[in-house]
């Protein structure tokens, strides 16, 4: 895990210590569910209305309202609120609920992108708590992408055990 982090601070540009500063101040004591859901529902318009076919076709497969749902309840788990993610869906296990998309570079800085200007757009979030979670948004969108990387070297070489396989031989 430690590599994968490592990689994502390098890739991100953001330390790890900034990337955790939403560890330090309870963000949804702060803001409330309400900003979160705009945020999200923000978010998700923009991604669905992309202009590039590519990045809208990670998307295809999955409705806007339950995107915009699991991300709103994720968000607001993660920065200090009630564990509602988790009591619908399970542990967020971001690799592992991402292993199925191309998380690639490009499409890390597409999503930042219109995260950017979701988060701009949000005026119930100050400033300070915006730079906190866009930290923590960049280098979480470049550890998917390091966890992407680690996913296709697996596939294209055998296990230590021997094995040939089309999954990982390591859990994230």
């Amino acid at each position: 895990m430690q590599t994968l982090q490592h990689k994502a601070s390098e890739w991100s540009g953001v330390r790890t210590s900034d990337a955790f500063a939403i560890d330090g101040s309870n963000l949804f004591d702060k803001l409330g569910l309400q900003p979160f859901v705009n945020l999200s529902t923000n978010f998700y318009n923009r991604v669905y209305d992309d202009e590039e076919e590519w990045f809208r076709s990670i998307f295809a497969n999955s409705k806007k309202e339950d995107a915009i749902q699991n991300q709103y309840e994720f968000l607001a788990q993660r920065m200090g609120g009630p564990p509602l993610y988790s009591q619908r869906r399970g542990h967020p296990a971001l690799i592992a609920r991402h292993r199925p998309f191309p998380v690639t570079h490009e499409a890390a800085e597409r999503w930042l992108h219109h995260m950017q200007q979701a988060m701009a757009s949000t005026i119930e979030i100050d400033e300070e708590s915006k730079i906190k979670m866009m930290n923590f948004l960049r280098h979480t969108a470049y550890f998917l992408v390091a966890g992407d990387e680690l996913k296709n070297q697996n596939q294209e070489r055998p296990c230590s055990h021997g094995a040939t396989v089309q999954h990982p031989c390591k859990n994230f």
